[in-house]
């Protein structure tokens, strides 16, 4: 008798151990998920807001298809990219310098449209203030 007793006593220490183990990477996996969330929002710069030429020059004629704050948008079926996070934010500023002059399917080019000095406001504001990267 003591040993099917003592059998159903480790059974239990284990099941409560279990738990506490199941309960210990749920708590985990929560607190992953919602620093990452953390993170995705890091950056609360605003373009509406902002009283900057490149904020501006974003509005004219990034906003349309990026979204209002750059966090990109669904348009005619496709999804237009963010700005913020995601594809662009793994880019050099040489990619998206290269992105903003000459284009890249569904993109239009901006050569004839911005200046040299205005594509390269672009790639700092993009950068600095949308990514958070300094």
């Amino acid at each position: 008798m003591s040993s099917k007793s003592e059998d159903q006593s480790l059974k239990s220490k284990v099941r409560s151990l279990k738990t506490k183990i199941a309960l210990a990477c749920l708590f985990t996996a929560l607190t992953i998920v919602a620093c990452s969330n953390g993170s995705a929002k890091r950056n609360e710069f605003s373009i509406a807001e902002s009283k900057s030429s490149e904020a501006s020059l974003f509005r004219q004629n990034c906003a349309i298809c990026h979204g209002q704050e750059g966090n990109g948008k669904q348009m005619d079926g496709r999804l237009i990219p963010s700005l913020r996070y995601g594809a662009a934010a793994t880019k050099t500023e040489e990619e998206i310098y290269l992105q903003i002059k000459e284009g890249k399917l569904p993109m239009p080019s901006f050569k004839n449209q911005l200046t040299e000095d205005e594509i390269k406001s672009m790639v700092r504001f993009i950068r600095r203030d949308l990514q958070d990267v300094k």
